[in-house]
């Protein structure tokens, strides 16, 4: 039987974080209706922003996972733009509930220490990682795939 190094594991492990992150933005959609009803102190606008987070995080990684065996990546390079693709869904998800708790944009450096730390987290933790994984991910489709 031949070796797929590794790829169909890596697919299937790509594919159930972004099956997880799916079930946390419909749980996330509970806690949308809660914000909605003031069940909860959050800002509304923010907590729909982490539930539409969540389900485009699941369909990146998703589709990451079934792209996997056209990438030109050796295995290390595979494993680690599904770990910085799902690092950027997840946290894109999970600050964007806590600013909803804070009630803060975090979207620019304001001098509220909530909300810049909240900048902060967004770019260390979402904007770059997602860039350095979109490129990753692009560069890794184009041209001849890695020789096994």
């Amino acid at each position: 039987m031949a070796t797929d190094d590794g790829v169909r594991t890596l697919q299937r492990e790509a594919a159930a974080a972004g099956a997880a992150l799916l079930v946390i933005s419909f749980a996330t959609g509970g806690l949308l209706a809660a914000a909605m009803t003031r069940s909860v102190d959050a800002d509304v606008h923010a907590i729909a922003a982490a539930h539409l987070n969540a389900i485009f995080g699941c369909l990146w990684l998703v589709a990451l996972a079934a792209t996997i065996p056209w990438l030109r990546f050796a295995p290390a390079g595979r494993r680690r733009l599904v770990f910085v693709t799902a690092l950027a869904a997840y946290a894109n998800w999970g600050i964007t509930v806590i600013k909803a708790f804070l009630h803060v944009a975090g979207v620019g450096l304001t001098g509220d220490r909530a909300n810049d730390l909240v900048f902060a987290a967004l770019g260390a933790a979402v904007v770059i990682p997602s860039f350095v994984a979109a490129v990753g991910w692009l560069y890794g489709l184009v041209g001849p795939r890695a020789a096994p």
